[in-house]
């Protein structure tokens, strides 16, 4: 069995759950387990962005010459 985590929510919030609950036939539960996992995802793709960024090492492309690459093409 899954560890159970307890979480406050203003009103509005919990009631925005209840309606994508009801649209998707989904229970309050699963709602808020889809939305923190695909917020999870959300945030460890922005952090390897983020270190992307700021990595000296890695390769920049200059749009204009990519743009030509891709339309120049027989």
């Amino acid at each position: 069995m899954s560890p159970q985590v307890t979480a406050r929510f203003p009103a509005p919030v919990v009631a925005a759950f209840d309606r994508a609950a009801t649209e998707l036939g989904r229970s309050r539960a699963d709602v808020i387990r889809l939305a923190v996992e695909n917020y999870l995802e959300d945030f460890d793709d922005l952090s390897v962005a983020i270190d992307r960024l700021g990595d000296p090492n890695d390769a920049v492309l200059d749009w204009s010459q990519v743009r030509r690459e891709l339309l120049d093409t027989d």
